[in-house]
């Protein structure tokens, strides 16, 4: 039990830690589809005659897809419809694995034609990224200029100076040397740092995902509130996608069991904020039953119209 708690996903339930779940995850939608837009830029600047490798083409295409349905669930999210909301938390974290790639593959690139400009050929987006650049291919490749300076000949007085480049005239500076040198370093720093905040990000759109499908759940649940009792599992919930139930039917029913059956424990398994919520359901269920019966009872007393009293002698 150790060794799954530690494997656990965490929940979080405050977004910053001061605001809710729903306000995080609308921030995010906005910044999610603001960094989409880059790809209607890429193929603008594509019909405009502007070079790109099949490389960024594909990257820009991906985009594209990606704003459409971004902008299809978007209306959804804040008023809280389970398979929207679980949608677009399936396709942020795609989006997520698929953005890993690309950031690993141009920061590989990138890393090796500022290392040696001879491999920009052979790697995908090297050559856009040496002709681009403006320092990866220079005039002269030296790693020292000296500057000789002589009098000048004629009666102007002065000095003739010559700049003197030493070093190697070809080659590149090595892939440890530029990795590890404090351009190298930062840069890898702040990638490392924007993606650990796209890392919260994702548990933040997946812990609203899931605590709206368990609300939906709680409230159409086939037995009075109870999260599980639907279910075949006491430790996970009845799935609203389920065939027969409302949100089962269509093509939606059938993207929302595969999309709850990518990770079914998380989405539907148990937790504490579930208990808690039964509970308090619960506890107001019976107040309001015991209080209704009080009113009821004084209401008909105060009309006339409760039952008659029995005869004295039956009782």
């Amino acid at each position: 039990m150790g060794r799954l708690s530690l494997l656990k996903v965490p929940r979080p339930t405050k977004f910053l830690h001061f605001m809710s779940l729903r306000t995080g995850t609308s921030t995010i939608l906005l910044a999610h589809v603001i960094n989409k837009a880059t790809g209607v830029y890429g193929i603008l600047a594509l019909l405009t005659g502007y070079s790109i490798s099949s490389f960024q083409l594909s990257m820009y295409l991906y985009s594209l897809i990606a704003l459409a349905l971004t902008v299809y669930l978007a209306p959804h999210i804040r008023s809280q419809t389970p398979w929207h909301c679980l949608a677009f938390a399936q396709l942020y974290v795609l989006d997520t694995i698929i953005n890993s790639l690309y950031t690993a593959v141009f920061a590989f690139t990138w890393f090796m034609v500022v290392a040696s400009k001879d491999v920009a050929t052979k790697i995908p987006g090297g050559k856009t990224i040496d002709n681009t650049s403006g320092f990866t291919n220079p005039q002269y490749n030296v790693s020292q200029v000296d500057v000789v300076a002589a009098p000048a000949s004629g009666l102007r007085p002065g000095q003739d100076a010559v700049a003197v480049g030493s070093g190697t005239a070809s080659g590149g500076q090595g892939l440890a040397n530029v990795v590890l040198s404090p351009g190298g370093v930062m840069s890898i720093i702040i990638v490392c740092f924007f993606w650990a905040l796209r890392v919260y990000a994702v548990l933040v759109v997946m812990a609203y995902a899931r605590q709206v499908l368990h609300q939906s759940i709680q409230v159409s649940s086939t037995r009075n509130y109870d999260l599980h009792s639907g279910s075949k599992s006491s430790e996970l919930a009845e799935s609203p996608f389920e065939e027969g139930k409302e949100e089962g039917w269509g093509w939606k029913g059938k993207v929302g069991r595969f999309m709850v059956g990518l990770g079914r424990t998380y989405w539907l398994g148990r937790d504490e904020e579930d208990e808690a919520w039964m509970k308090s359901m619960g506890t107001k269920f019976r107040k309001n039953a015991d209080q209704s019966g009080v009113h009821e009872r004084e209401r008909r007393r105060r009309s006339g119209t409760d039952p008659p009293r029995p005869p004295p002698g039956l009782v």
